[in-house]
């Protein structure tokens, strides 16, 4: 049994746990209060579950518990206000089992963490902790930088909003332009998480990746004016439509030009070029976004009966549009792929060295293993063996290391 509750305790938590977050963090108004009296209830939990069973709603009996918990650090600092008192009532009225669908709560923790009171980077990371359920490590590895920045990061995030007083309240509607962009990168994020998984045994995260897309679809109800919120989901659909093959039986991914196209989620795709057709429609004059030009790219992919009915051409306009409005290089490193099924490896190479001389992308898999299939087309072997040894070394994802092992084996 204490195994068993344990297991419990860690399914529960990986499941519910930002829901539970975000619910607390709105009763106390306090994020790093909100974490703290989480954590005491998954140890109380933990306690108590071996004796007394695993509740039917272990999702809510945590969230009562927490609250409690919470209600009695107000009474020891005896805050005996009337938001003690209501919360203690309702708490008393509504049992343990009173579940209820807190996705509100969820979308304004989202809006909360894109504060500008907070830089960029901070917004990033406290959003992917708190409503990705991300561990320091694997947002370290997203991000590219040490776990110790991201945990400071996360600290600094949670002191800056104690201190301004901020409110878990969704912002007015005067403010969510502001926000925007910050949240759509953090949903963006999370579905990317959830696409290729930074750290573990598996590929993919499913569950991360449709919580991002139904976090995406809310986001267009707020602003349906906005184009790129729209883009958004088209990218994501577009995405999602293609899990289903982008692994196989054993667990082990399956590259794009050897996918079982048939497997394909068309209706998903459907729903991801009506969504950009619309963004396209709202976005008339002004031009596409950087989610929009992804989402393009990712449409002549899924319309295209085999790898090499690939529009690689239009993809490389693409990703240089791309380039020009949002450089990063990540979508370098994408502009090279795309140009090696273009026009062959040779060029693509060259743009691969030269975001090695840079040093960009030092300490990401990425690179070497993109480096290390050029190198392999040109039939530069024992290079191409080195540039996956590399990345090897550097992936913390289980499936992703047997997939370069097997290149590498390949080319003895």
């Amino acid at each position: 049994m204490p195994l068993e509750a344990t297991r419990a305790v860690e399914a529960v938590w990986r499941i519910e746990g930002p829901r539970i977050v975000a619910t607390l963090a709105k009763m106390t108004g306090d994020l790093g209060q909100a974490e703290d009296v989480a954590q005491e209830a998954l140890a109380e939990a933990l306690t108590s579950w071996p004796e007394a069973g695993i509740p039917a709603n272990a999702g809510a009996w945590l969230t009562a518990t927490a609250k409690r918990r919470a209600i009695d650090a107000w009474r020891r600092r005896e805050r005996r206000d009337d938001r003690y008192r209501l919360i203690a009532h309702e708490l008393s009225e509504s049992a343990e089992d009173s579940w209820e669908p807190i996705d509100d709560d969820l979308l304004r923790l989202v809006f909360t963490a894109c504060h500008p009171a907070l830089s960029r980077e901070s917004q990033v990371a406290l959003t992917l902790r708190v409503v990705g359920g991300l561990t320091s490590a694997e947002i370290a590895r997203m991000l590219l930088v040490p776990v110790a920045t991201v945990q400071a990061r996360i600290t600094r995030a949670k002191k800056t909003l104690s201190a301004a007083g901020v409110a878990f309240e969704t912002p007015e509607p005067s403010e969510w332009r502001a926000r925007l962009d910050g949240v759509l990168g953090v949903v963006y994020l999370i579905f990317t998480e959830g696409y290729a998984a930074t750290a573990g045994e598996r590929w993919m995260r499913p569950e991360l990746a449709d919580e991002a897309l139904r976090l995406g679809r809310v986001l267009c109800g707020l602003v349906p004016r906005e184009p790129e919120p729209v883009a958004l989901v088209a990218l994501m659909e577009f995405q999602r439509a293609r899990f289903a093959s982008r692994e196989d039986a054993a667990g082990r991914p399956v590259l794009l030009a050897d996918q079982d196209r048939t497997m394909w989620d068309r209706r998903q795709i459907a729903r991801g070029r009506a969504a950009l057709r619309r963004a396209d429609l709202l976005a008339s004059g002004r031009g596409r976004g950087t989610y929009a030009l992804q989402a393009a790219i990712a449409e002549c992919h899924t319309v295209a009966s085999h790898v090499d009915d690939t529009d690689w051409e239009t993809i490389v306009v693409l990703y240089e549009a791309l380039g020009r409005i949002a450089p990063s290089p990540i979508v370098e490193l994408n502009r090279a792929v795309a140009v090696s099924m273009a026009t062959g490896p040779a060029t693509a190479l060259r743009i691969v060295d030269d975001l090695a001389r840079r040093g960009e992308l030092r300490g990401s898999p990425l690179l070497p293993s993109v480096r290390g299939e050029l190198l392999a087309r040109l039939g530069r072997a024992t290079e191409a063996r080195e540039e996956f040894a590399h990345a090897i070394a550097l992936t913390a994802n289980d499936a992703q290391r047997r997939v370069l092992e097997e290149k590498a084996a390949a080319l003895d």
